[in-house]
């Protein structure tokens, strides 16, 4: 499966973006989804996950109450919603498919290239 992400882009503290992950290549409707992290001249970092179905989600400390995940198995497609963002947040963000116990340890079966996110404070 190739997974594409795209919604990235230079906003302000406090602004939103909604970052989308499509798939291609088969159906993801049976696999968990998630978002990592990488910011400058710091290691990749789990951000969030959510079940095949759609039931089950956790979020890094940093992002939860900020940040959703969701997803749409009809358009093979996972989104994550970024509101209130911070500084902090800027880093390329990558998704990923695999099983949601792999994922939140960072081990994926397949990676989408990154798409930048920068907020300026």
């Amino acid at each position: 499966v190739q997974l594409q992400a795209s919604g990235g882009g230079l906003v302000q503290a406090g602004g939103s973006l909604r970052l989308s992950c499509a798939a291609s290549g088969r159906s993801i409707s049976t696999s968990s989804m998630g978002w990592f992290r990488q910011a400058p001249g710091k290691e990749r970092e789990f951000v969030a996950v959510i079940s095949w179905s759609g039931t089950n989600t956790w979020y890094a400390d940093s992002v939860k109450g900020r940040f959703t995940i969701s997803r749409d198995n009809a358009k093979n497609t996972v989104y994550l919603q970024m509101n209130s963002l911070k500084p902090e947040d800027t880093a390329v963000y990558y998704c990923a498919a695999g099983r949601y116990s792999g994922i939140l340890r960072n081990e994926c079966d397949y990676w989408g290239q990154g798409t930048l996110v920068t907020v300026s404070s």
